[in-house]
Parts: C-alpha cells; sequence; structure tokens
C-alpha cells in the first residue's frame, strides 16, 4: 500500500523567514547564496501573500549579524590558502559564492601574502618539484607545472618552483 505524499503548502513571510533563520544556523554563507537559496525554496513551494523580497529578507540578516559576506571571505580564503590554493582559484571560489565584490577586493591583499606559502604547501602536498621522490624529467616538470597553474598560483612562482633542484624557503622566492 502506497502512503499518500503530503502537501506542503506554499510559503508565506514568515515561513520565508524561518527558512532564513535556519540557513544561516547551519551553514556559514553569504548574502547572495542565501538569496539563491531562498529564490529556490519560492520556485519550489510557490509563494502565497504580498511580493516576496528575498534579497532584502537576505540584507536583514546581514543587518542583524548572522550573514557576513566579509567574514565568510576572509575564512574561505584562509582555508583554500592552508590547502595550497592560489590566488586565482580563491578569487573564483569568492565569486562562486557571491560575495561581495568589494568585500573580496578588500581581502586581495592578505591573500596576496600568503601566495608563496599557499603554492609551496600546494607543491609539498602533490609531491612537485624538489618535493617529489625523484627529480622529475621534462615531460614530468610541464605536468607538475599544469597541476600548480590550475591550482591557481602565479606562472613565475610555480616556474621556480618546479625548477627547483632542493626545498626551498619562503623567503627565497621573495
Amino acid at each position: 500500500m502506497t502512503r499518500p505524499h503530503r502537501v506542503i503548502p506554499p510559503l508565506d513571510a514568515a515561513a520565508l523567514d524561518r527558512l532564513a533563520l535556519r540557513y544561516v544556523e547551519r551553514f556559514a554563507t553569504t548574502r547572495g547564496r542565501l538569496t539563491d537559496y531562498l529564490n529556490r525554496k519560492i520556485r519550489e513551494r510557490g509563494w502565497d501573500g504580498a511580493a516576496a523580497d528575498p534579497a532584502r529578507l537576505a540584507q536583514r540578516m546581514a543587518d542583524l549579524g548572522y550573514v557576513d559576506d566579509r567574514a565568510y571571505a576572509e575564512a574561505k580564503a584562509a582555508a583554500m590558502a592552508r590547502r595550497g590554493l592560489g590566488a586565482r582559484r580563491v578569487a573564483i571560489a569568492l565569486r562562486q559564492a557571491r560575495v561581495d565584490e568589494q568585500d573580496a577586493e578588500e581581502i586581495a591583499p592578505d591573500i596576496a601574502d600568503r601566495a608563496i606559502e599557499s603554492a609551496l604547501i600546494f607543491a609539498r602536498r602533490r609531491r612537485i618539484g624538489p618535493y617529489g621522490a625523484v627529480l622529475p624529467d621534462r615531460p614530468m616538470r610541464e605536468k607538475q607545472l599544469a597541476r600548480m597553474l590550475r591550482a591557481g598560483h602565479r606562472l613565475d612562482l610555480s616556474r621556480r618552483i618546479v625548477d627547483a633542484d632542493r626545498e626551498i624557503e619562503p623567503d627565497e622566492l621573495i
């Protein structure tokens, strides 16, 4: 015997508030992502009442301190740097998370300051260049360089790491 499907009523302003609050309680997010989430829920469940404004609700959550694009961007950039990802990959991730452009620009100097350290972390983790078991031949160096570039690191920095014949200290790459 099949059970009948429960019909979920369309959203109203109070239900949308509850959804937004539950979302920011569970996830670190940005205003843009919260707006997208609320728009998706309205599309899925329908709307009952006066016109909804998810962007205004997301802004209200930010005003209350539940959503902070800048703090999200700083935490995301730091986490990605610890994983060894470069500035270009961080910028893409922040754009995908819909971090405000101004907030992304404000943390760009911090990301640039960690570029060398994160490139060396990536090289160590992936055993690139002098961090591998053996020094790579030309085809392997090209593959390693491509990996560094896909990870978002600058070409000149990546080349210096891949072509190094011994382990490098961060102050040697400045």
